[in-house]
């Protein structure tokens, strides 16, 4: 969801709308469910929630695990808060995945710092603010060739149910990242990129238009459909992020 207070400081650095006091009161049940599971581990929250722009019954709450994984947590906490969020979607990540000079440490760090906050257990994200800059946008997206081959292989598996959605929404975040390049600003919003992308290069308006339909809802696609968009839109976008941005190290 548009996050209206994302941007670029005036030292250059990240902000975001994310913080503790704007979670909306009637999500701190599922909350504090979740810390209850956290067994002292740092957990983090992000996404509509975090920034106060959450709907109730629409949004998913979105956590962070350092340390343990939440693949029980999250479908019984989807279960038990049913009709006050859409799901629980809980992410994992090691200590280790924080650490080191690789492009997804820094990316990684770069998430928890500006886009989480800590419910419960030892801060992993405190420090200085990180600069709105090329290597930010390459922690966070420059991935995407790797997930290219990996949207390939499924198609070629004929395995389509929900894979226009991913490709969707993975393209368009890659995009905005591209666009905060290109442009020298900082946002992570799928139509704020799409829209801005449409006017540098008009000759993939329409497919981005449809790109970003895709990201907003489930929708089943043919396999002809998501080869079109893939050759037609993604490509583009991919070799644009390669040379603007870079991929992952």
């Amino acid at each position: 969801m548009f996050d209206p207070d994302e941007g670029k400081a005036a030292d250059g650095t990240i902000v975001t709308g994310v913080a503790r006091s704007r979670v909306p009161s009637a999500f701190e049940p599922v909350l504090q469910a979740a810390v209850q599971q956290a067994n002292g581990r740092s957990l983090y929250l992000y996404g509509s929630v975090a920034t106060g722009h959450a709907r109730q019954g629409v949004s998913d709450l979105d956590l962070l695990s350092v340390g343990a994984s939440g693949r029980t947590a999250g479908p019984e906490l989807s279960r038990q808060f049913a009709g006050l969020v859409r799901g629980v979607e809980i992410s994992a990540l090691t200590a280790q995945d924080l650490v080191g000079d690789s492009d997804e440490s820094y990316g990684n760090r770069v998430f928890l710092r500006h886009y989480c906050v800590l419910l419960v257990g030892p801060d992993m994200a405190a420090g200085q603010a990180f600069p709105a800059d090329v290597r930010a946008a390459r922690g966070f997206n420059g991935d995407i060739a790797q997930h290219v081959e990996v949207w390939r292989g499924a198609l070629q598996a004929g395995e389509t149910q929900g894979l226009a959605r991913r490709i969707a929404r993975k393209t368009l975040l890659a995009l905005s990242g591209l666009v905060s390049v290109h442009d020298e600003i900082w946002t992570t919003d799928r139509r704020t990129a799409a829209a801005r992308w449409s006017k540098v290069r008009p000759e993939l308006a329409a497919g981005l238009e449809e790109l970003s339909l895709w990201s907003e809802q489930p929708i089943d696609c043919s396999g002809l459909e998501i080869q079109t968009m893939m050759d037609d839109v993604v490509s583009p976008i991919v070799r644009d992020f390669r040379s603007a941005v870079g991929l992952w190290n």
